[in-house]
C-alpha cells in the first residue's frame, strides 16, 4: 500500500472576509473530492482570511500512480484563478 500526503499553503485573493475564504475552500475541496477520489481538508490558518493550509491525501497501490494523483491535485489548484499557491510538501509513504 502506497500513501501519497501533500499539505500546501495557499493565497486567497478573493477573500474580504472569514466567510469568503471558507466559501472559496469549500468549493475547491468539494471540486477535488469529486474529481479525484481523495481525501482532503483545511488543515491550518482557519481564523486568517487570506490564507490557508490544505492537506489531501490518496491510498493506491503504485508509487508512480501516487505522484500523478498528486501532480494532477496541485495542477488544477494552480489553475483556479481564485488562489495561489505558495508552498507545497509532498510525502510518498
Amino acid at each position: 500500500m502506497i500513501i501519497g500526503a501533500c499539505s500546501l499553503k495557499l493565497n486567497i485573493y478573493e477573500a474580504n472576509s472569514l466567510k469568503d475564504k471558507r466559501h472559496v475552500i469549500k468549493s475547491i475541496i468539494g471540486k477535488l473530492q469529486s474529481r479525484f477520489n481523495i481525501s482532503i481538508a483545511e488543515t491550518g490558518l482557519n481564523d486568517s482570511w487570506k490564507t490557508s493550509i490544505i492537506g489531501f491525501a490518496c491510498v493506491t497501490n503504485d508509487t508512480q500512480h501516487a505522484n500523478q494523483i498528486i501532480s494532477k491535485v496541485l495542477k488544477f489548484i494552480d489553475g483556479d484563478s481564485r488562489v495561489e499557491i505558495v508552498d507545497y510538501n509532498i510525502e510518498i509513504l
